[in-house]
């Protein structure tokens, strides 16, 4: 079922995506025609069982592959035509990306790591940007620390401070709270929640848990490379 969002001019606009990716034994069909819209402001869980193709729809979303065939409009930008630099500078003005496995740069601190994205921007105050961000998510006296000083916990607030930095329109979290304990994990979605609504940003979360997906207010459910439903829920709370 395609339960689109009927805004004029949604955020996300896709229509019938298709991704294969070739191996040993031929092409592999990972994505058979998704279509969607995901709205300004939405806040969407994607779930689904292991392999079903939830991580290749944020990665085309994210425009770090491209669809094999099929239409994706995110942000106002045709990513089919964009070209390398050009998807970089759509990944950096208008996406921010939290993973599993945090992506920090362990030879840089945390306030440098924050402010990587802005000063690939030519931003002159990234640095400055990325300190208040880091306070944001209560890191402020961990600025000067390097990915292996940190928690598992702190590493991934750094990794949300990073993608929010730049006020993205859309933030994609892909299992954010895989590598963490359930406190921890809770703390960071807490985070990711409160800054999402704070900056009215569109927060597309995959996650295998149940409960974190509750607590967005739509469910795209992906089996297959299909999207088997898509319903419009009443958010739950973190207990």
């Amino acid at each position: 079922m395609d339960n689109t969002n009927n805004s004029a001019a949604p955020l996300i606009a896709a229509r019938e995506l298709t991704f294969e990716v070739g191996g040993s034994a031929g092409r592999v069909n990972i994505l058979r025609g998704v279509s969607l819209d995901i709205g300004e402001g939405e806040a969407v869980g994607i779930v689904g069982p292991s392999g079903s193709g939830k991580t290749s729809l944020l990665m085309l979303l994210a425009g770090l592959e491209r669809a094999t065939t099929g239409t994706l409009h995110v942000a106002g930008r045709d990513l089919s035509a964009l070209g390398e630099d050009a998807l970089a500078r759509f990944r950096r003005e208008e996406v921010g990306i939290v993973f599993q496995s945090f992506h920090l740069v362990p030879t840089m601190t945390a306030v440098e790591n924050v402010a990587m994205p802005l000063e690939f921007a030519g931003d002159p105050a990234a640095f400055t940007r990325a300190e208040a961000a880091l306070r944001s998510v209560g890191l402020g006296h961990r600025l000067t620390h390097y990915p292996g000083q940190l928690s598992g916990g702190e590493q991934q607030r750094v990794a949300v401070a990073r993608a929010f930095v730049a006020n993205p329109r859309l933030i994609l979290a892909d299992e954010p709270t895989g590598n963490l304990d359930r406190a921890t994990g809770l703390s960071v979605m807490d985070l990711l929640f409160d800054l999402r609504v704070k900056f009215g940003t569109t927060l597309i979360l995959i996650t295998h848990d149940p409960a974190l997906a509750a607590r967005c207010e739509r469910q795209i459910h992906i089996e297959d490379g299909l999207i088997a439903s898509d319903s419009l829920t009443l958010p739950v709370a973190a207990e």
